[in-house]
């Protein structure tokens, strides 16, 4: 009996949050561990579902960094960093597109619609959704978006379908597809979307005044403090560029970003509808 009342009580603390976000497109950014990792890979089909079925038009941007060495190294295939960045050649961009448009994305919606949701796959260039330049020479055929035309994505909402988003674009300044980060991408898509949220799902607790220690987790950041916690070694390393997306998407409109742990199963359920929160807040 307790059992029940306590669903029960987790039910009634979820309704005012339902309430809140029904009819409003949130932007979740899925990778990393929450990918590879079959429990949470399930909890986040799950929490997607579930969103959707409450009334909230949730969008799916993904990434696909291990599918893609995978691929490359069985074709025998060396990846080269440049500043952090996979530099990306012809062959590899052909495996990019390839792995992120065929692969991953097509099992992401077979997944969903297996677990009970609805869900439509769609890529950078479908209806030029994602078009873009390159973005530096040295790092090949990577790419810098220039313009999102989220229309496909639109309608793909009105119909109900939870739309699944490769991070692959339309070179508009040659006769190419390009690599994109895909936390910039989500960012973007939000932005054009006039999301309430994006959700970047990482593989650590948020930010952390100390790397070292999870106790010492920021939960909220406003704005104003963002070039204060650059210039202290707060926000450094790999956190720069997803804190970059966070501040570029509030900036222009998103109403709040969260940078969530997707190794914690249901992160983003807890996030979402009740009054914990995990992870850290931009606004």
């Amino acid at each position: 009996m307790a059992d029940s009342q306590e669903r029960a009580q987790v039910l009634a603390e979820a309704l005012p949050y339902i309430q809140k976000y029904y009819n409003k497109t949130i932007v979740i950014k899925y990778g990393g561990n929450a990918m590879i990792s079959e429990e949470l890979r399930h909890a986040v089909m799950s929490d997607i579902i579930l969103l959707s079925l409450v009334g909230i038009r949730v969008v799916v941007v993904h990434g696909g960094g291990p599918e893609i060495n995978e691929m490359l190294a069985k074709i025998n295939k060396k990846s080269t960093f440049v500043d952090g960045l996979r530099y990306t050649d012809e062959e590899t961009m052909e495996i990019v597109q390839m792995v992120l448009c065929g692969k991953v994305n097509k099992n992401l919606v077979a997944s969903l619609n297996r677990m009970g949701g609805k869900a439509l796959g769609l890529c950078g260039m479908d209806g030029g959704l994602f078009q873009a330049k390159v973005k530096d020479p040295r790092y090949g055929l990577v790419g810098e978006i220039v313009k999102v035309v989220p229309d496909a994505v639109i309608d793909a909402l009105e119909d109900g379908y939870i739309p699944v988003i490769s991070t692959v674009a339309q070179g508009v300044d040659a006769d190419t597809s390009y690599n994109i980060n895909a936390d910039t991408a989500a960012a973007k898509l939000a932005i054009a979307l006039k999301a309430e949220k994006l959700i970047l799902l990482t593989d650590i607790r948020g930010l952390l005044r100390d790397p070292k220690d999870e106790s010492t987790l920021i939960p909220e950041v406003k704005m104003s403090q963002v070039p204060l916690l650059v210039k202290d070694g707060v926000i450094s390393g790999g956190m720069i560029p997803k804190i970059d997306c966070c501040v570029e998407a509030v900036r222009s409109g998103v109403k709040r970003s969260h940078i969530l742990d997707g190794r914690i199963p249901h992160s983003i359920l807890i996030e979402m509808l009740s009054d914990e929160g995990i992870g850290t807040m931009l606004y």
